[in-house]
């Protein structure tokens, strides 16, 4: 299942979330007057035209071109955008595979001819990855492809990918927080989160007073009301999932790794349940996020669907 939208103005309005593995900082930039405010903070530029936007959904990356009138890239560049609850030093590996995709549709799309004697053009990458974990990071990081590779000496690799990690957390890349009014208001959304979970609240009310406070405060406002529900089923399911796969770890589960999901999936149903998904709705997101036989997901589905 994906997210059904509504196209209206040349923008993108989710209507349902189904497939809850899209995380909450897609959804919200789904807009794409939103994604657009997001992408002159981050490169300082300001572009007005939403129809110069083009967007390209590739698993959990947002691919966009920006394009003038006479249909070339302004800039040059293919923007590849990812969000980060915790600290990955594997996501220019990640970047590498996306990229060769990308670049591979945008050949095919222009019809580009890599076998002729005169050289061919293609935008220039940027790979931005935004963090916001609980772990201290700087405001602004660079990792590097040839940081993975063996034996690697400096500048003697034939192959580079770059990535920008921007620190999102409330309080960290305050210029650029504030020039993009929803980042500003997704780290403030994040952070009543953890302030009403750090007093010992149940994961499920923090969240709930969390986006209480935030309407109230006019902080997500438009979005928190129309999708309220769609949410908090976001944010819990994919709390409840980073937890269990933080507990499967710290328990040293490497060789038991399938136990350890089992012994997840019941509350884990739970919260799917109290977040109002239909059993066939839990089911198919278990079978896309889990690496269990389908029927064992089957099996436990219905053994603790209450």
């Amino acid at each position: 299942m994906t997210i059904d939208t509504i196209h209206k103005d040349g923008q993108y309005y989710p209507t349902t979330n189904r497939n809850v593995k899209d995380r909450l900082f897609r959804f919200i930039f789904q807009n794409k007057t939103d994604l657009l405010d997001l992408y002159n903070a981050v490169n300082h530029s300001d572009y007005t035209n939403i129809d110069d936007l083009s967007i390209n959904t590739l698993d959990d990356a947002i691919y966009l071109s920006m394009k003038n009138d006479i249909s070339f890239l302004i800039g040059g560049t293919m923007n590849l955008y990812e969000h980060q609850s915790s600290f990955n030093p594997n996501m220019p590996i990640r970047g590498l595979l996306y990229f060769a995709k990308l670049y591979e549709e945008y050949i095919n799309l222009n019809h580009i001819d890599l076998f002729r004697s005169k050289q061919q053009s293609l935008p220039a990458p940027q790979y931005i990855v935004f963090y916001n974990g609980l772990t201290e990071e700087p405001d602004c990081l660079t990792l590097k492809l040839s940081d993975s590779f063996l034996h690697n000496t400096e500048n003697n690799s034939c192959l580079e990918c770059t990535v920008t990690m921007l620190n999102i957390n409330y309080g960290h890349n305050k210029e650029l927080l504030k020039k993009c009014k929803r980042l500003e208001e997704y780290a403030i959304f994040i952070a009543t989160i953890r302030k009403f979970y750090s007093n010992s609240i149940d994961i499920h009310q923090a969240v709930t007073l969390a986006v209480d406070e935030c309407i109230r405060q006019n902080v997500l406002k438009d979005i928190l009301i129309k999708h309220k529900s769609e949410v908090i089923s976001m944010v819990l399911t994919t709390f409840d999932q980073a937890m269990y796969e933080k507990d499967i770890r710290e328990d040293g589960y490497e060789d038991g790794f399938q136990d350890g999901l089992e012994k997840s999936l019941p509350p884990f149903i739970s919260v799917c349940q109290k977040a109002s998904f239909t059993k066939e709705a839990t089911l198919e997101y278990l079978i896309q996020n889990f690496s269990l036989k389908e029927e064992i997901l089957q099996k436990y589905v219905e053994q603790y669907w209450e």
